[in-house]
């Protein structure tokens, strides 16, 4: 049991460490939080004076007074209060909504500025789950649960004081199981937290594998692994429901005891009234007024108590977010080099994947203007020496460098991309229209940059066939074109950037021969012409290449 407390408080730093970063990200909203936790607190005091106006009532209609104005002001208490409730859910809607999207766009903005490397450790799903279900907890937290807190603990105070007024004892008695309650909710919350995690968790498993079986259903049919696929999110779906089950059951049952607790309270608080009116020592209106504030100063207690499990997810998921946060962000040179006739200077380059090197101190270099075949056989490195190249990855030892005819220099980093293009292996194209994917690679290009661009990647042609040309929407990963399509228009993409430095890795291997000599002859035939480095294993493309280079033995050699 002592071991626990000692568990606890050894976190409190990461607890204190969330709550700062939280209070740093609500800042921007506070003032609307003020209004809406004063207009929560205008209830909770409204609340209180119905009690008491509702004890002048009773009375006033036990001594056959005129009750007529006071039932008037109660209803029009009570049209008020529905009122401010309306305006409260409202303000409550709109800081959820920008305090979530706020925290969700700088944490993508991290993940897109952080080093590919970092990034790829975790699971697409993982950072979806994240970036929606985390994010939503703590932006739900801080517009609702933060102000139903302070609301909760200045009704406590207001209705606890009034009642006190009334009878003392009654009042001692119907908060002295407060300390009980929080200290059995501050007891359950670390456990909590962990369940918390484990939710998260396990959404971000279920997650992942949805949407990475659905990137790759194809492979799925192929080897007709639909039941086993089927079986495998029920599996992940039942262990999902296994910690949800355990959580909400703690919660459960520690609301139910609390509930139990209060009820007691609530029987005493009814017997000891009956007892006073029994004795003419009360009145039917302070009766009332008994029964209504030892409810209202019970239930902010009970909801403070229930705030735990809350106030616990938004610290997990608040620490889920700032791990993503906390990831290094990619060095970007400031100042570039003048970005015409770039080549590039590789010294000394010793880079591995864990234990195993890919190269050991190599050296290369491509002056401005080259076309340089890189062969070799897969996975010898030579995808990796273009994300090298690219930043993509860090190197371990030596260097690489960016160079241009005027004896400017720049190390590779983030911001070099700036003057380079890139067609990667695969099918990379987004949802959209055929002229939005091209413009991804320059999003100020007119219509005619755009045509311009297709045409020297072979694809105009085909693209004009279809009825909305340009316009032409496509599907996810290009859907609606064949892969020989896809490429052209990723090739496209890359050359309307006219970055003086060209990668293309294994960027026409579904082109016919034909189609691909057409468009290397149309990349060769730009002014000024750009360094451009093919990765291939078509030796037809080598009559193109004013180098071959092969990469064998951790080296990279030049081939004669």
């Amino acid at each position: 049991m002592f071991q626990k407390y000692i568990n606890f408080f050894k976190d409190w730093s990461n607890q204190t460490k969330y709550a700062k970063w939280l209070v740093k990200y609500t800042k921007p909203y506070i003032p609307s939080l003020i209004l809406m936790m004063a207009l929560s607190l205008i209830t909770s005091l409204i609340s209180v004076g119905m009690a008491i106006i509702g004890k002048y009532i009773i009375d006033g209609a036990t001594a056959g007074n005129n009750i007529f104005t006071g039932i008037v002001l109660y209803v029009i208490i009570i049209f008020t209060m529905q009122i401010i409730s309306v305006i409260n859910s409202l303000l409550s809607v709109i800081i959820n909504e920008k305090f979530s999207f706020g925290i969700r766009k700088q944490v993508y903005e991290r993940i897109l500025n952080t080093c590919l490397e970092d990034i790829s450790n975790y699971h697409t799903g993982d950072l979806m789950t994240r970036l929606t279900s985390d994010t939503s907890t703590i932006a739900s937290g801080i517009s609702t649960t933060l102000p139903s807190i302070i609301t909760l603990v200045v009704e406590l105070i207001t209705t606890f004081f009034t009642l006190l007024y009334y009878d003392a004892t009654l009042a001692i008695f119907a908060v002295i199981l407060g300390p009980v309650a929080v200290f059995s909710s501050a007891f359950l919350g670390k456990k909590l937290k962990i369940l918390q995690v484990k939710v998260q968790e396990s959404e971000s498993n279920y997650r992942s594998f949805i949407q990475e079986s659905l990137s790759n259903i194809m492979i799925i049919k192929t080897f007709c692994q639909e039941d086993y696929s089927s079986e495998k999110l029920t599996e992940l779906r039942n262990e999902r429901l296994h910690w949800i089950l355990k959580k909400n059951r703690m919660s459960l049952a520690a609301s139910t005891a609390m509930n139990c607790t209060f009820q007691v309270g609530y029987i005493v608080a009814f017997a000891w009234g009956a007892f006073k009116l029994s004795t003419k020592s009360i009145t039917y209106g302070t009766m009332s007024v008994f029964l209504t504030l030892v409810n209202r100063i019970q239930a902010p207690i009970l909801n403070l108590a229930t705030t735990v499990p809350q106030v616990v997810s938004i610290l997990a998921s608040a620490g889920r977010v700032i791990e993503l946060q906390n990831l290094p962000e990619e060095v970007k040179q400031e100042e570039h080099i003048k970005p015409e006739n770039i080549g590039v200077t590789v010294s000394n380059l010793t880079f591995g994947y864990q234990k195993d090197l890919i190269f050991q101190d190599t050296d290369l270099q491509i002056t401005p203007g080259e076309f340089v075949a890189i062969v070799g056989e897969s996975g010898i490195g030579k995808t990796t020496l273009i994300r090298l190249m690219l930043s993509f990855i860090n190197t371990e030892q030596g260097s690489i460098e960016f160079f241009n005819q005027l004896g400017e220099t720049e190390p590779t980093n983030g911001g070099s991309r700036t003057f380079m293009s890139y067609v990667p292996q695969g099918n990379t194209l987004f949802s959209g229209t055929i002229a939005h994917n091209v413009r991804m690679g320059s999003p100020d290009a007119t219509d005619e940059e755009v045509v311009a661009a297709l045409k020297n990647a072979c694809a105009y042609n085909f693209v004009m066939e279809f009825p909305d040309g340009i316009d032409t929407e496509i599907g996810e990963r290009g859907h609606g074109l064949s892969e020989g399509q896809a490429q052209r228009i990723a090739i496209a993409r890359a050359l309307i950037r006219k970055a003086p430095f060209l990668i293309l890795d294994e960027a026409t291997s579904s082109l016919d021969e034909k189609t691909e000599l057409n468009v290397l002859e149309s990349i060769r035939s730009f002014t000024p012409s750009p360094t451009c480095i093919l990765i291939t294993h078509r030796r037809s493309v080598l009559a193109y290449c004013d180098r071959e280079l092969r990469i064998e033995d951790k080296q990279i050699f030049p081939v004669n």
